[in-house]
């Protein structure tokens, strides 16, 4: 069994030494990794700036990258060969139109930006994904969570879609713990308490392989 998973932020370059990046630490995602390794799976870890070493266990090989095209590229170089892929990272929607060559100087009260959309990666790969291929998303919600993770999850062809809401305490980035809900395409909806990360990834990547022999 082969895995791809995502993890982290991206990084943006407004200037050799400004970005636009988020608070992701990647510690869901590589937790993610180290659990389907020790299900005895080959995982491939594409992973955006994060200060977390890459994972020790032999089963991982780590692909470290800064932008979103960066992580678009590796991405879709494995997806083809993996049987799961778990969107795990949380990719910058925007980049600056323009990259400076050199620092921007201070100058003035304002200063514009004009940035375009970034590749949507799990949903450009999700139209080239086989029916025996299992995908899943996260989705990171203030409101309407339900809601707007169900319409994700059949925009993006997911199979599965991990919901976690900033409004519950401990969850999302920033925090070694998690609170997370999964939906499935098919209705299914599995709601756990607040856990370590490690424990969440076991219940997601237990979920995700008792789904695989009906899913195949």
């Amino acid at each position: 069994m082969r895995v791809l998973i995502t993890a982290g932020p991206t990084y943006e370059p407004i200037d050799p030494v400004r970005f636009i990046g988020n608070h992701s630490t990647g510690k869901m995602g590589y937790a993610l990794a180290e659990a389907f390794a020790g299900a005895g799976a080959a995982v491939m870890l594409v992973s955006g700036p994060t200060n977390l070493a890459d994972p020790a266990h032999p089963n991982i090989k780590t692909v470290r990258v800064d932008t979103a095209d960066q992580m678009y590229a590796a991405a879709a170089a494995a997806a083809p060969s993996t049987d799961i892929w778990v969107f795990a990272a949380a990719v910058a929607d925007y980049k600056p139109r323009e990259v400076a060559i050199t620092k921007i100087k201070k100058e003035g009260d304002t200063l514009t930006l004009e940035l375009v959309k970034n590749v949507d990666i799990a949903a450009t790969l999700g139209r080239t994904k086989r029916a025996t291929q299992f995908s899943v998303g996260f989705a990171l919600e203030t409101n309407n969570e339900e809601v707007n993770a169900r319409e994700k999850l059949a925009r993006k062809h997911f199979d599965l879609i991990v919901l976690n809401s900033l409004r519950d305490p401990g969850a999302g980035f920033r925090h070694d713990t998690n609170k997370v809900t999964l939906l499935e395409a098919d209705g299914q909806m599995t709601i756990f308490e607040l856990k370590p990360k490690a424990a969440v990834a076991e219940d997601i990547v237990r979920t995700i392989l008792a789904r695989l022999p009906h899913h195949a």
